[in-house]
């Protein structure tokens, strides 16, 4: 049995702790960092952690297999929007799960082993993740959809049309709700209807990531809208949902995997199926970090403090876009840098190759990933200017 290989972005993160240069930067991960470039824990987080410390009703005995009802449904209404018709209908409903990665797993097992989905598709390129589930899972074609175009650095829509119309019927098709990740480039409204037309075209199952909702403008709705837009349509969907972002609890693994059916007497039947899957995945979700999420959307007082916290965040990501573009504007640097705003969310597509990148890290202690994605949590106002002057160097440098 070989040695298998690093898994890239937790190997660079180990490689900048161990790095002792001063002006070190970490673009890698996909963590929020204030501008002194520490973890945020949310104010409204440590307030409930405290509230729930004194609580001598709770304990730890199991939660229900799917998971805690109060979490549960408020994620849902999250994801959907609380007046939903598909709430109201009883065709919406949601199972708790370990992250975002963890509601991508059971979704895409009930699909292949209950309903017989053997073809999936995701983005070219995509999170890292997404392929290696599906092969776990033992899906027969594992596929890709253009949506990054290189040569304009924009989202390449008539590309995934041609590339769903061309798909064998009734294939998952993995969507990226918002903040795409790791491109930044998300379709506009327009598309996301042609994305649509061509999906109901061929059948094909609507499966979206949502990781970052609120994360791109700082509004929950709007980042919702592609989700809320195939629910409109009629489309029976999977809406993975992750908590680690948008409300910072990255290690306590705070997931739901969000289902919306035809009609209402499928919803036990998928809820009781994906009960199954959960069993015998990981058999019973952790307490702690849903019940703080539990605590926040249902409370509205915690709410409005928790979506102004999501604010904060995305107009900082937002600032450093902006301030990242003109400094590259500034120095002349060779090529159009228009992408860096209008990418959405944590990540940036830079368009750096894997050797100006593996320059940045050797020459310049600057941690990002061969692809050319960085984080830009990991920039603040004290570190631009080198970071901006580093990729410069380095693209002059290629030029």
């Amino acid at each position: 049995m070989e040695v298998a290989p690093p898994i890239e972005v937790f190997s660079l993160v180990q490689k900048f702790r161990e790095d002792p240069h001063p002006t070190k930067v970490n673009l890698s991960v996909g963590a929020y960092r204030t501008d002194d470039g520490q973890p945020w824990v949310l104010p409204v987080v440590r307030d409930v952690e405290r509230e729930m410390a004194n609580d001598e009703t709770l304990n730890h005995e199991y939660l229900p297999v799917t998971g805690l009802p109060d979490f549960c449904d408020a994620s849902t209404k999250l994801l959907l929007g609380s007046d939903n018709p598909v709430i109201s209908q009883n065709r919406a409903g949601g199972v708790q799960a370990i992250g975002g990665t963890g509601a991508l797993r059971i979704g895409m097992d009930f699909l292949h082993s209950r309903l017989g989905f053997n073809n999936i598709y995701v983005s070219n390129p995509t999170w890292g993740n997404h392929k290696g589930i599906a092969k776990a899972l033992g899906y027969t074609t594992i596929g890709e959809y253009r949506q990054w175009d290189e040569g304009t650095k924009s989202f390449d829509c008539d590309g995934m049309i041609a590339d769903l119309k061309s798909f064998p019927d009734r294939s998952v098709i993995m969507l990226h709700m918002v903040a795409h990740n790791p491109t930044g480039m998300d379709p506009t409204s327009d598309q996301w209807e042609r994305i649509a037309d061509a999906m109901q075209e061929k059948h094909h199952f609507a499966f979206f990531d949502c990781a970052y909702q609120g994360f791109a403008t700082g509004d929950l709705d709007a980042d919702a809208y592609a989700i809320r837009y195939f629910v409109n349509r009629g489309f029976e969907v999977f809406g993975a949902q992750s908590y680690s972002k948008n409300f910072g609890l990255y290690n306590e693994r705070v997931g739901n995997l969000t289902f919306v059916v035809q009609n209402a007497t499928q919803l036990a039947a998928v809820k009781s199926q994906l009960q199954l899957v959960v069993r015998t995945t990981w058999s019973n979700s952790s307490a702690h970090g849903c019940r703080v999420v539990a605590r926040v959307l249902n409370n509205p007082s915690n709410n409005t403090r928790w979506q102004d916290h999501v604010k904060v965040m995305a107009s900082r990501i937002i600032l450093m876009r902006d301030e990242l573009k003109k400094r590259l504007i500034a120095l002349g640097t060779p090529g159009n840098w228009d992408h860096i705003t209008k990418q959405q969310g944590m990540f940036s597509y830079t368009g750096l190759n894997a050797q100006q990148c593996e320059k940045l890290i050797t020459e310049y202690h600057i941690y990002l990933l061969k692809s050319g994605r960085i984080n830009m949590c990991g920039l603040t106002s004290g570190n631009l200017d080198y970071v901006a002057n580093a990729i410069n160097a380095v693209v002059v440098g290629s030029s």
